[in-house]
């Protein structure tokens, strides 16, 4: 199964100020995350922010939230957004959740679980999820991939919704954030 820009969501788990330091490459994370969303607005992809205990946590990182103005922003105090009964029926109403975030074995793990046990195509960006440890990220990569979740990297959601060089907006697209090194 390919990504279909009309049938998907894009789900953005918990990065927020306070837990990215102390995950593992926390830069690294930011900078791919913050890809993702530039070019997920360049292609108009519906896109959901969760908040695990903003009081707590903080906010999204602001360089997140800069780069989709458009993104829904939702908060949490269960792990999983599917269990906190936060995603709006906007995201619930389309077949495929293309998921990022963090932590990769707790929040992004629990989510795309109960994602998939509601019949959702998900497809889990293995070069945009984060965990304290490699060890841990692992762990929750294969979980979700054992559990029926299509594990992706950036350019495969890219080039997915895009399906071709025909696309209006390929181009644009391909010499912004395709040429050149990325994150």
């Amino acid at each position: 199964m390919l990504i279909d820009l009309h049938k998907a969501t894009l789900l953005v788990i918990d990065v927020q100020d306070k837990l990215v330091p102390a995950m593992a490459d926390p830069q690294g994370i930011l900078a791919r995350i913050r890809w993702l969303l530039q070019v997920a607005t360049e292609l108009g992809l519906p896109t959901v922010i969760s908040e695990q205990y903003p009081k707590g946590l903080g906010a999204t990182a602001t360089a997140l939230t800069d780069a989709a103005p458009q993104a829904i922003v939702v908060e949490k105090l269960q792990f999983s957004c599917v269990a906190a009964e936060c995603l709006p029926e906007s995201l619930l109403a389309h077949e495929q959740v293309v998921v990022c975030g963090m932590e990769t074995h707790v929040c992004v793990l629990q989510t795309v679980l109960e994602l998939l046990a509601l019949g959702k195509e998900v497809f889990v960006v293995e070069d945009a999820v984060a965990s304290r440890t490699p060890a841990s990220r692992e762990a929750g990569l294969r979980r979700m991939r054992d559990a029926g979740a299509q594990v992706v990297n950036r350019e495969m959601v890219v080039f997915e919704c895009l399906r071709g060089a025909s696309h209006p907006r390929f181009r644009h697209i391909s010499k912004t954030f395709l040429v050149g090194e990325q994150p």
